[in-house]
């Protein structure tokens, strides 16, 4: 078991997060959740698989955890061999520095992410990658690779386009795009992603924002964010059945789930692309 100042980890980050959803047409209907997340850089994982104490856990059985099996392969498989397979078919490359995983943690055994975020970093710092690990409530994931239409910098502020192919709620269509989004700062960051539908309309039909603010991770840290939401993760799957069932009462047209198809990842560069 490892003591307080050990948990206080340089591996991770203690995020307090709001997340705002909306939906712009045929009604308005929006709507903010406060949650906590976890930032996890995954480059290190031999010191990472070291923070394991009663109440956070890597790869063990613990009140707050984080498993390997919820992301990447989903067998619980090294995740950095994963993301390098799942580059390989962007035609990417890991940029060489840091690597970080933002997500839910489990809590008492339960987890379901909408979507977590891989950060991919150069030696400088600098953003180069964003990863996009989405899951519907299907038990369906699809990942969407996001990098500079240049090669370059993922600047603060810059806004990637993406096809959207893959289904996430029964009432949208897959058809449309997604514009990506992202303000980093030393505090914390925000994380737009918003759902364009159709090219003839300027507006959005779905504008979402994950903002987070980032705590140092520890013993304390950890026991207050359980207390006051130790149903946090049951909760976002609640919340997403509560809110789609307030649409359907609303009269939001419902589209019944398609085939999954055969891709695995999309890139803003070159559309879907091929299982490895």
């Amino acid at each position: 078991m490892l003591t307080e100042p050990q948990l206080e980890s340089p591996l991770i980050k203690l995020g307090d997060a709001q997340i705002m959803h909306a939906r712009l047409r045929p009604f308005v209907h929006r709507f903010f959740y406060k949650v906590f997340c976890l930032q996890i850089r995954l480059d290190q994982p031999t010191a990472l698989n070291r923070l394991n104490t009663w109440l956070f856990g890597v790869n063990k059985k613990r009140p707050i955890s984080f498993m390997n099996a919820d992301h990447g392969a989903r067998d619980g498989s090294d995740l950095m061999v994963w993301l390098k397979q799942t580059l390989r078919l962007t035609g990417h490359a890991l940029p060489g520095g840091q690597v970080w995983l933002q997500c839910f943690p489990r809590m008492f055994g339960y987890v379901f992410n909408p979507v977590s975020f891989w950060f991919l970093y150069d030696q400088q710092g600098q953003l180069i990658l964003l990863l996009a690990e989405v899951n519907n409530t299907f038990g369906q994931r699809h990942q969407y690779v996001l990098s500079d239409e240049q090669g370059g910098v993922l600047k603060p502020g810059c806004t990637v386009a993406c096809e959207k192919v893959f289904h996430v709620s029964p009432f949208c269509l897959v058809k449309g795009e997604y514009k990506f989004a992202i303000q980093q700062t030393s505090k914390g960051e925000k994380i737009s992603i918003d759902y364009f539908d159709d090219p003839m309309i300027n507006q959005a039909l779905v504008l979402t924002a994950i903002t987070t603010e980032f705590q140092k991770f520890s013993m304390i840290a950890l026991v207050k964010r359980l207390l006051d939401m130790p149903f946090m993760t049951l909760g976002v799957m609640a919340r997403i059945h509560l809110q789609a069932f307030k649409l359907w009462r609303r009269g939001a047209k419902f589209h019944s789930t398609p085939p999954l198809g055969q891709h695995t990842v999309t890139t803003n560069k070159g559309g879907d692309l091929e299982h490895d």
